[in-house]
Protein backbone atom coordinates (compact mmCIF):
# COMPACT_ATOMS: atom_id res chain seq x y z
CA UNK A 1 0.00 0.00 0.00
CA UNK A 2 2.52 2.28 0.86
CA UNK A 3 4.45 1.64 -2.57
CA UNK A 4 1.27 2.49 -4.61
CA UNK A 5 0.46 5.17 -2.42
CA UNK A 6 3.73 7.24 -3.29
CA UNK A 7 2.96 7.03 -7.17
CA UNK A 8 0.43 8.78 -9.65
CA UNK A 9 -2.36 7.53 -9.77
CA UNK A 10 -1.89 6.61 -13.91
CA UNK A 11 1.81 5.63 -13.38
CA UNK A 12 1.39 1.85 -13.76
CA UNK A 13 -1.02 2.00 -16.72
CA UNK A 14 1.21 4.05 -18.84
CA UNK A 15 4.02 1.36 -17.90
CA UNK A 16 1.60 -1.61 -18.71
CA UNK A 17 0.94 0.02 -22.60
CA UNK A 18 4.92 0.96 -22.77
CA UNK A 19 5.68 -2.80 -22.24
CA UNK A 20 2.43 -3.69 -24.70
CA UNK A 21 3.94 -1.68 -27.52
CA UNK A 22 7.69 -2.87 -26.97
CA UNK A 23 6.02 -6.28 -27.38
CA UNK A 24 4.27 -5.53 -30.34
CA UNK A 25 6.47 -3.53 -32.64
CA UNK A 26 8.72 -6.00 -33.98
CA UNK A 27 6.14 -7.68 -35.21
CA UNK A 28 4.63 -4.63 -37.21
CA UNK A 29 8.06 -3.89 -37.88
CA UNK A 30 8.54 -6.94 -39.36
CA UNK A 31 5.06 -6.87 -41.40
CA UNK A 32 6.44 -3.52 -42.38
CA UNK A 33 9.74 -4.85 -44.08
CA UNK A 34 7.78 -7.61 -45.40
CA UNK A 35 5.19 -4.32 -47.02
CA UNK A 36 7.62 -2.77 -48.56
CA UNK A 37 10.09 -5.51 -49.65
CA UNK A 38 7.21 -7.01 -51.85
CA UNK A 39 6.70 -3.16 -52.82
CA UNK A 40 10.40 -2.64 -53.96
CA UNK A 41 10.04 -6.34 -55.68
CA UNK A 42 7.04 -4.92 -57.60
CA UNK A 43 9.30 -2.46 -59.10
CA UNK A 44 12.47 -4.03 -60.08
CA UNK A 45 10.92 -7.11 -61.16
CA UNK A 46 9.38 -5.36 -64.84
CA UNK A 47 12.72 -4.35 -65.89
CA UNK A 48 14.29 -7.74 -64.56
CA UNK A 49 11.38 -9.70 -66.71
CA UNK A 50 12.52 -7.34 -69.69
CA UNK A 51 16.16 -8.67 -69.69
CA UNK A 52 15.11 -12.02 -69.60
CA UNK A 53 12.58 -11.43 -73.01
CA UNK A 54 15.57 -10.11 -74.37
CA UNK A 55 17.68 -12.61 -73.57
CA UNK A 56 14.92 -15.01 -75.12
CA UNK A 57 15.31 -17.31 -78.42
CA UNK A 58 12.78 -15.20 -80.78
CA UNK A 59 10.82 -18.71 -82.40
CA UNK A 60 10.82 -19.80 -78.64
CA UNK A 61 8.88 -16.27 -77.45
CA UNK A 62 6.58 -17.09 -80.14
CA UNK A 63 5.91 -20.32 -79.21
CA UNK A 64 5.85 -20.15 -75.86
CA UNK A 65 5.06 -16.67 -74.82
CA UNK A 66 6.07 -14.58 -72.08
CA UNK A 67 7.72 -17.25 -69.35
CA UNK A 68 10.20 -16.26 -66.25
CA UNK A 69 12.16 -19.23 -67.49
CA UNK A 70 12.13 -19.69 -70.96
CA UNK A 71 13.38 -22.99 -72.42
CA UNK A 72 16.10 -21.38 -74.96
CA UNK A 73 18.12 -18.67 -74.24
CA UNK A 74 19.44 -16.32 -77.59
CA UNK A 75 21.64 -13.11 -77.47
CA UNK A 76 20.31 -12.45 -81.02
CA UNK A 77 19.09 -9.32 -80.55
CA UNK A 78 21.46 -8.11 -78.96
CA UNK A 79 23.80 -8.80 -82.08
CA UNK A 80 21.11 -7.41 -84.19
CA UNK A 81 21.48 -3.96 -82.50
CA UNK A 82 25.31 -4.40 -82.63
CA UNK A 83 25.52 -5.10 -86.57
CA UNK A 84 25.67 -1.06 -86.54
CA UNK A 85 29.12 -1.57 -85.33
CA UNK A 86 31.12 1.52 -84.47
CA UNK A 87 28.09 3.78 -85.01
CA UNK A 88 26.31 2.48 -82.45
CA UNK A 89 28.67 3.81 -80.00
CA UNK A 90 29.32 7.08 -81.48
CA UNK A 91 25.60 7.74 -80.89
CA UNK A 92 26.69 6.59 -77.27
CA UNK A 93 29.13 8.68 -76.61
CA UNK A 94 27.33 11.56 -78.24
CA UNK A 95 24.18 10.76 -76.34
CA UNK A 96 26.27 10.75 -72.89
CA UNK A 97 28.26 13.51 -73.93
CA UNK A 98 24.68 16.02 -74.55
CA UNK A 99 23.64 14.04 -71.08
CA UNK A 100 26.38 15.75 -69.04
CA UNK A 101 26.71 18.78 -70.98
CA UNK A 102 23.44 19.70 -70.74
CA UNK A 103 23.37 18.58 -67.76
CA UNK A 104 25.69 21.31 -66.40
CA UNK A 105 24.40 24.19 -68.97
CA UNK A 106 20.65 23.42 -66.88
CA UNK A 107 21.98 23.69 -63.89
CA UNK A 108 24.04 26.62 -64.28
CA UNK A 109 20.83 28.62 -65.56
CA UNK A 110 18.22 27.20 -63.33
CA UNK A 111 20.11 27.57 -60.50
CA UNK A 112 21.12 31.10 -60.97
CA UNK A 113 17.84 31.98 -61.87
CA UNK A 114 16.43 30.39 -59.19
CA UNK A 115 18.74 31.87 -56.74
CA UNK A 116 17.61 35.46 -57.89
CA UNK A 117 13.64 34.57 -57.81
CA UNK A 118 14.83 33.68 -53.90
CA UNK A 119 16.36 37.16 -53.17
CA UNK A 120 13.78 39.11 -51.79
CA UNK A 121 15.29 42.58 -52.72
CA UNK A 122 15.50 41.35 -56.05
CA UNK A 123 13.25 44.44 -57.95
CA UNK A 124 12.07 41.59 -60.69
CA UNK A 125 11.15 39.02 -58.55
CA UNK A 126 7.12 38.99 -58.96
CA UNK A 127 7.65 39.51 -62.69
CA UNK A 128 10.65 36.74 -63.59
CA UNK A 129 8.13 34.31 -61.18
CA UNK A 130 5.27 34.98 -63.04
CA UNK A 131 7.07 34.11 -66.26
CA UNK A 132 8.51 30.64 -65.18
CA UNK A 133 5.26 29.76 -63.80
CA UNK A 134 3.40 31.14 -67.20
CA UNK A 135 5.56 28.96 -69.23
CA UNK A 136 4.96 25.70 -67.25
CA UNK A 137 0.79 26.27 -68.36
CA UNK A 138 1.12 27.73 -71.78
CA UNK A 139 4.54 26.84 -74.32
CA UNK A 140 5.09 28.51 -77.31
CA UNK A 141 4.36 25.88 -79.47
CA UNK A 142 6.65 23.37 -81.37
CA UNK A 143 6.72 25.85 -85.16
CA UNK A 144 8.28 28.86 -83.31
CA UNK A 145 10.70 26.58 -81.44
CA UNK A 146 11.45 25.66 -84.61
CA UNK A 147 11.83 28.76 -86.34
CA UNK A 148 13.68 30.29 -83.48
CA UNK A 149 16.67 27.33 -83.24
CA UNK A 150 17.02 26.90 -87.03
CA UNK A 151 15.92 30.13 -88.62
CA UNK A 152 17.36 33.06 -85.97
CA UNK A 153 19.99 30.93 -84.09
CA UNK A 154 21.06 28.46 -87.39
CA UNK A 155 21.88 25.53 -84.66
CA UNK A 156 20.39 22.85 -86.77
CA UNK A 157 22.03 19.75 -86.91
CA UNK A 158 24.33 20.94 -84.01
CA UNK A 159 25.13 19.60 -80.23
CA UNK A 160 23.67 22.79 -79.48
CA UNK A 161 19.84 21.99 -80.64
CA UNK A 162 19.96 18.96 -78.15
CA UNK A 163 20.47 21.21 -75.55
CA UNK A 164 19.36 24.40 -75.50
CA UNK A 165 15.52 23.15 -75.80
CA UNK A 166 15.32 21.27 -72.30
CA UNK A 167 18.04 23.71 -70.84
CA UNK A 168 15.86 25.29 -68.42
CA UNK A 169 12.67 24.00 -67.02
CA UNK A 170 10.45 26.38 -65.20
CA UNK A 171 9.54 23.11 -63.04
CA UNK A 172 13.25 22.88 -61.91
CA UNK A 173 13.75 26.75 -60.92
CA UNK A 174 9.96 26.72 -58.98
CA UNK A 175 11.73 23.61 -57.11
CA UNK A 176 15.16 25.29 -56.53
CA UNK A 177 13.70 28.66 -55.52
CA UNK A 178 11.67 27.35 -52.88
CA UNK A 179 14.68 24.85 -51.77
CA UNK A 180 16.90 27.83 -51.35
CA UNK A 181 13.82 29.93 -49.52
CA UNK A 182 13.77 27.10 -46.57
CA UNK A 183 17.65 25.88 -46.36
CA UNK A 184 19.57 29.02 -46.86
CA UNK A 185 18.38 31.77 -44.08
CA UNK A 186 18.87 35.32 -45.38
CA UNK A 187 21.47 36.15 -42.10
CA UNK A 188 24.09 33.88 -43.70
CA UNK A 189 23.79 36.09 -46.84
CA UNK A 190 23.72 38.90 -45.15
CA UNK A 191 26.93 37.94 -43.07
CA UNK A 192 29.05 36.97 -46.51
CA UNK A 193 28.05 40.68 -47.28
CA UNK A 194 29.24 42.44 -44.38
CA UNK A 195 32.40 40.47 -44.83
CA UNK A 196 32.69 41.67 -48.58
CA UNK A 197 31.77 39.15 -50.84
CA UNK A 198 29.48 39.99 -53.80
CA UNK A 199 26.27 38.12 -54.96
CA UNK A 200 28.35 35.83 -57.50
CA UNK A 201 31.13 35.07 -54.32
CA UNK A 202 28.22 34.39 -51.99
CA UNK A 203 25.98 32.26 -54.57
CA UNK A 204 29.20 30.27 -55.09
CA UNK A 205 31.02 30.13 -51.75
CA UNK A 206 28.27 29.44 -49.45
CA UNK A 207 24.99 28.70 -51.04
CA UNK A 208 26.05 26.27 -53.96
CA UNK A 209 27.81 23.90 -51.38
CA UNK A 210 24.16 24.06 -48.85
CA UNK A 211 22.16 23.32 -51.69
CA UNK A 212 23.58 20.20 -52.71
CA UNK A 213 20.98 17.89 -52.09
CA UNK A 214 18.29 20.06 -54.42
CA UNK A 215 21.21 20.18 -57.02
CA UNK A 216 21.66 16.37 -57.23
CA UNK A 217 17.72 16.34 -57.49
CA UNK A 218 17.83 18.65 -60.67
CA UNK A 219 20.38 17.34 -61.69
CA UNK A 220 18.85 13.73 -62.04
CA UNK A 221 15.88 15.15 -63.59
CA UNK A 222 17.91 17.00 -66.00
CA UNK A 223 19.83 14.08 -66.85
CA UNK A 224 16.72 11.67 -67.33
CA UNK A 225 15.87 14.44 -69.93
CA UNK A 226 18.53 14.72 -71.87
CA UNK A 227 19.34 10.60 -71.78
CA UNK A 228 15.85 10.00 -72.68
CA UNK A 229 15.24 12.39 -75.65
CA UNK A 230 14.78 11.72 -78.81
CA UNK A 231 11.80 14.16 -80.39
CA UNK A 232 14.20 16.87 -80.50
CA UNK A 233 16.86 14.87 -82.60
CA UNK A 234 14.15 14.79 -85.06
CA UNK A 235 13.29 18.09 -85.61
CA UNK A 236 16.80 19.76 -85.15
CA UNK A 237 19.32 16.53 -85.84
CA UNK A 238 18.36 15.19 -89.44
CA UNK A 239 21.74 14.55 -90.93
CA UNK A 240 21.90 11.30 -92.53
CA UNK A 241 25.75 12.23 -92.44
CA UNK A 242 25.88 12.55 -88.39
CA UNK A 243 25.25 10.21 -85.85
CA UNK A 244 22.43 10.68 -84.59
CA UNK A 245 21.41 10.25 -80.36
CA UNK A 246 21.34 7.00 -79.18
CA UNK A 247 17.29 7.09 -78.24
CA UNK A 248 16.69 8.27 -81.95
CA UNK A 249 19.09 5.34 -83.69
CA UNK A 250 17.40 2.90 -81.34
CA UNK A 251 14.17 4.44 -82.66
CA UNK A 252 15.22 4.43 -86.34
CA UNK A 253 16.59 0.69 -86.20
CA UNK A 254 13.05 -0.69 -84.69
CA UNK A 255 11.43 1.38 -87.46
CA UNK A 256 13.35 -0.31 -90.45
CA UNK A 257 12.50 -3.82 -88.40
CA UNK A 258 9.20 -3.23 -88.51
CA UNK A 259 9.39 -2.20 -92.43
CA UNK A 260 11.32 -5.24 -93.41
CA UNK A 261 8.67 -7.29 -91.38
CA UNK A 262 5.59 -5.70 -92.88
CA UNK A 263 6.15 -5.64 -96.28
CA UNK A 264 8.28 -9.17 -96.63
CA UNK A 265 5.90 -9.93 -99.28
CA UNK A 266 6.67 -7.39 -101.60
CA UNK A 267 10.25 -7.32 -100.72
CA UNK A 268 9.91 -11.67 -101.78
CA UNK A 269 12.14 -12.20 -98.43
CA UNK A 270 10.01 -14.11 -96.36
CA UNK A 271 12.49 -15.66 -94.50
CA UNK A 272 15.10 -13.13 -93.86
CA UNK A 273 12.14 -11.40 -92.18
CA UNK A 274 10.73 -14.62 -90.53
CA UNK A 275 14.42 -14.83 -88.74
CA UNK A 276 13.82 -11.09 -87.75
CA UNK A 277 14.20 -10.84 -84.03
CA UNK A 278 11.14 -8.56 -83.73
CA UNK A 279 9.93 -8.84 -80.03
CA UNK A 280 13.39 -9.16 -78.41
CA UNK A 281 14.78 -6.54 -79.95
CA UNK A 282 12.11 -4.45 -78.54
CA UNK A 283 13.20 -5.48 -75.05
CA UNK A 284 16.94 -5.23 -75.84
CA UNK A 285 16.93 -1.72 -76.88
CA UNK A 286 14.79 -0.67 -73.61
CA UNK A 287 17.69 -2.08 -71.67
CA UNK A 288 20.27 -0.80 -73.27
CA UNK A 289 18.63 3.01 -73.15
CA UNK A 290 17.58 1.96 -69.42
CA UNK A 291 20.61 0.57 -67.67
CA UNK A 292 23.21 3.24 -68.23
CA UNK A 293 20.53 5.59 -66.37
CA UNK A 294 19.77 2.98 -63.69
CA UNK A 295 23.67 2.14 -62.88
CA UNK A 296 23.91 6.16 -62.10
CA UNK A 297 20.76 6.48 -59.87
CA UNK A 298 22.50 5.34 -56.99
CA UNK A 299 25.06 8.25 -56.99
CA UNK A 300 22.40 10.52 -56.54
CA UNK A 301 19.94 8.35 -54.35
CA UNK A 302 20.78 10.17 -51.10
CA UNK A 303 20.57 13.34 -52.14
CA UNK A 304 17.63 12.43 -53.83
CA UNK A 305 14.54 11.99 -51.49
CA UNK A 306 16.48 15.22 -48.92
CA UNK A 307 16.28 17.51 -52.16
CA UNK A 308 13.11 16.83 -53.52
CA UNK A 309 11.04 16.63 -50.12
CA UNK A 310 12.42 20.12 -48.95
CA UNK A 311 12.13 21.29 -51.74
CA UNK A 312 8.38 20.88 -52.74
CA UNK A 313 6.55 20.02 -49.89
CA UNK A 314 7.60 23.02 -47.75
CA UNK A 315 6.54 25.25 -50.53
Amino acid sequence: MSQLSTQPAGQPAKRSRKRDYNAISPVWNTIFNIVIGLFSFSCIFPFLFVIIISLTDEQTLVLEGFRLLPSQFSTQAYEYIFETGSRLFSSFGLTLLVTVLGTLVSLALVTTYAYALSRRNFEFRGFFSFLAFFTMLFSGGMVPGYIVMTQFLHLQNTIWSLIFPLSLSAFSIIVMRTFFQTTIPDEIIESAKMDGAGEFLTFARIVLPVSLPGIATIGLFSSLGYWNDWFNALLYYNNPQSTPPLQYMLMQIEKNMDFLTQNAQNIGSFDAAAGLPTETVRMAMVVLATLPIVMAYPFFQRYFVQGLTVGSVKG
